[in-house]
């Protein structure tokens, strides 16, 4: 079966860190570019970084700028996300998500051929 694993969540004081991790599972991820999106309760989901196949370029929406970074190691066929001075306003479940094989990756795409199902992070204030 193809499918995306994420690790990584849990609770945390407001301005401590989490990393997620995000595994494939029957396939390889280098051929795919990647989205980590996260859903609150009560509101819809939003993507809050992409990253290319090759790491190169990565995106990101502006509440998470300078907080979060995506990263890849094709090689071990993980994407991360190193969240940093979370706030209580990050709390949500978060999804990796693969787009179909191509290279680049676009936050307003939300067309993806494979999800995760999530791990939840809490902040607390």
């Amino acid at each position: 079966q193809l499918h995306l694993v994420e690790s990584g969540g849990g609770l945390v004081q407001a301005g401590g860190s989490l990393r997620l991790s995000c595994v494939a599972s029957g396939f390889t991820l280098d051929s795919h570019a990647i989205s980590w999106f996260r859903q609150a309760p009560g509101k819809e989901r939003e993507a809050v970084s992409c990253i290319s196949t090759s790491g190169i370029t990565t995106k990101y929406v502006d509440s998470v700028k300078g907080r979060f970074t995506i990263s890849r190691d094709n090689a071990q066929n993980t994407v991360y996300l190193q969240m940093n001075s979370l706030k209580p306003e990050d709390t949500a479940n978060y999804y990796c998500a693969a787009f179909g094989v191509q290279i680049a990756c676009d936050l307003d795409d939300y067309n993806m051929d494979f999800w995760g199902k999530g791990t939840l992070v809490t902040v607390s204030s």
